[in-house]
């Protein structure tokens, strides 16, 4: 299932593994018991093998995580914020240190005049791989209004910030999006940290590269990146 922000931001797929189709149909899908909710989903197969993530009764709520992510186009260094979404830091953590996220490509670049962001955390990179499971979400309330929107409806989510795709409520999977331009949008997304000086020099050579063009469309503003760009591994680091 695509997960979309404004056009298609993607999340993850999910998968419970079973003796048939009959046991996959009759089985509920495994949920785990904390706050975060982390529960699987038969009809989307995780792109890699992946446990649930712990769910303590008390998921940890307060401190930050830096996070080393280099690329193949330079370093992406990001910091997880648990005050802000802590079931989200918990399902990334958990993801990185099975390293899921290792070796995997940047699939979507966009550069609509209000909408500029890379987006990344999908094995498969289609925009459609997950990582077999779906959680709540963790929604912002202090993003500001965005002035381009005269309905009131739209907030800034600005450049730097670290945000979840999802493909609706609570479908919370393995997919996230990094904003390297002030980008007006609903809501709706999970942010749960941002991103490193470095890295916004990072984001901004794969902006510049600009978008592959397609047999319906020479000059994009939605697709894959021209610059590929491969995580090459993500590895917490420091907390504080």
């Amino acid at each position: 299932m695509k997960r979309t922000l404004v056009t298609a931001l993607a999340a993850g797929a999910l998968f419970v593994g079973g003796t048939g189709v009959a046991a996959a149909a009759d089985t509920p899908p495994k949920t785990a018991h904390g706050p975060c909710q982390y529960t699987e989903t038969p009809d989307e197969p995780p792109a890699r093998p992946v446990p649930l993530p712990p769910d303590p009764r008390h998921t940890p709520s307060h401190g930050k995580v830096d996070v080393a992510v280099p690329t193949s186009q330079g370093a992406l260094p990001l910091r997880l914020d648990r005050a802000k979404a802590p079931c989200t830091v918990q399902s990334f953590l958990h993801l990185a240190r099975h390293r899921f996220y290792d070796h995997t490509v940047c699939h979507r670049l966009t550069a609509y005049p209000t909408l500029k962001v890379l987006q990344c955390g999908d094995p498969t990179a289609t925009g459609e791989g997950g990582p077999g499971y779906k959680y709540q979400d963790e929604l912002p309330v202090d993003l500001p209004p965005a002035p381009t929107d005269p309905t009131g409806a739209r907030r800034v989510y600005a450049r730097g910030l670290l945000a979840m795709a999802n493909a609706g409520p609570d479908t919370n999977g393995s997919q996230f999006f990094v904003v390297y331009g002030d980008s007006a949008l609903r809501p709706n997304y999970t942010v749960f940290g941002t991103v490193g000086a470095e890295g916004l020099a990072t984001l901004d050579k794969v902006a510049a590269g600009g978008i592959q063009p397609t047999a319906e469309d020479p000059a994009p503003v939605d697709g894959t990146p021209v610059l590929r760009t491969e995580l090459l591994r993500v590895r917490p680091g420091c907390w504080f």
